[in-house]
């Protein structure tokens, strides 16, 4: 199943890309499963998406739960949190 990545703001950074299509692995897919797989990679996305790191996570546009099913075709988007005035 392939749902679309987009990394935003510092993400967009320490990743070196800001989109990319990702295969997930079979079995149920929630986002927790999709940031398991990402840390997988080590490096900046092991220390960017590690437990204790402040992020947000979007699937089509909505702020979702870590524990949020994901389906082929989604767009989940991983940002760090905002603040503004």
């Amino acid at each position: 199943m392939t749902i679309q990545l987009i990394f935003l703001a510092r993400l967009r950074e320490r990743f070196r890309v800001s989109r990319e299509a990702f295969a997930l692995a079979p079995g149920a897919a929630t986002v927790s499963t999709l940031l398991d797989q990402l840390r997988e990679r080590g490096g900046a996305f092991a220390e960017e998406l590690a437990p204790n790191r402040a992020f947000r996570v979007a699937v089509n546009q909505d702020v979702v739960t870590f524990d949020h099913p994901l389906k082929a075709g989604d767009e989940v988007a991983i940002f760090p949190p905002v603040t503004g005035g």
